[in-house]
């Protein structure tokens, strides 16, 4: 049987809404409705009674509940034990924005790359669709700056990734670094707040990019001033490009590791994480 038929069942059961399932597994409500319409047809059997605003399992819902959720969790360790059967490698996929790839996890990848018995998909993808990739099973992992509030997720804080205030000449003071040309960095949600509480009034910036690599690519050959990790400009600044503006504030990010809350125990997701974690701590 199809899991993407029983996915999308566990996730109107949850909800008890077809709008709401389809909005947190980012579908169309007819593409949720046409879902259950075909599980219901394959099992011959009515799994919810829908009245208006009151979506009710019905007995046999209430029976394929703990079957559905054993059979999209059986099917994710029959591909791993299999794998490892065949001598294979398991395919763990690892998610996170595009900029925490830059700040954080390109140069962390050899970490998992060395383990035996792992093979790893590396994805790029804004927020939104890691979580939607997360709730359908395809990804195991997401690295995210922002915790997602959706009740099948879990998440928890593993790393705190420091920004600095850099540029591409030596300033006194951050004023006279966004003179020369200040590019805005898309960081998440919390630096946005924290970004305009400390710069209330300061001029638009003439760029604004939601990826540290275009920013440092920007100021590099162009001239300017960012907020970038101090991990990704740590060789620009021994080498002079780039120069810390001193006093200027200082605004961390937290890093969430984001998984399925039904796999918040699982054992190869925490020692991943503790891999990566040591490293960038290192």
């Amino acid at each position: 049987m199809d899991t993407e038929l029983l996915k999308t069942f566990m996730e109107v059961s949850r909800t008890r809404h077809f709008g709401r399932a389809a909005e947190n597994l980012y579908l169309t409500q007819s593409a949720v409705s046409f879902r259950i319409r075909q599980l219901e047809g394959l099992l011959g059997v009515e799994l919810f009674s829908r009245q208006r605003n009151n979506i009710q399992l019905t007995d046999a819902g209430e029976k394929l509940m703990p079957l559905a959720e054993s059979s999209v969790l059986l099917e994710q360790r029959i591909r791993q034990e299999v794998a490892i059967v065949n001598g294979s490698n398991y395919q763990f996929s690892l998610g996170a924005t595009p900029n925490l790839w830059d700040a954080v996890l390109q140069q962390r990848l050899p970490v998992l790359l060395s383990r035996p018995g792992i093979a790893v998909n590396a994805m790029a993808h804004s927020s939104n669709t890691l979580v939607r990739q997360i709730i359908e099973r395809t990804l195991d992992l997401a690295f995210v700056f922002d915790a997602p509030k959706v009740d099948e997720l879990h998440s928890q804080e593993v790393m705190t990734v420091p920004l600095v205030l850099v540029a591409s000449q030596p300033c006194k003071h951050w004023e006279a670094a966004m003179e020369l040309g200040y590019v805005l960095v898309d960081w998440g949600t919390s630096f946005q707040i924290q970004h305009a509480q400390e710069f209330k009034g300061m001029v638009s910036p003439g760029l604004k990019t939601n990826t540290g690599r275009i920013a440092m690519d920007a100021i590099l050959s162009h001239g300017g001033s960012a907020y970038l990790p101090a991990s990704m400009i740590a060789q620009y600044v021994e080498s002079t490009e780039l120069y810390i503006i001193s006093g200027a504030p200082e605004l961390n990010r937290v890093v969430y590791a984001t998984c399925h809350s039904r796999r918040r125990d699982d054992p190869l997701l925490a020692d991943i994480i503790q891999a990566l974690v040591e490293v960038v701590g290192s």
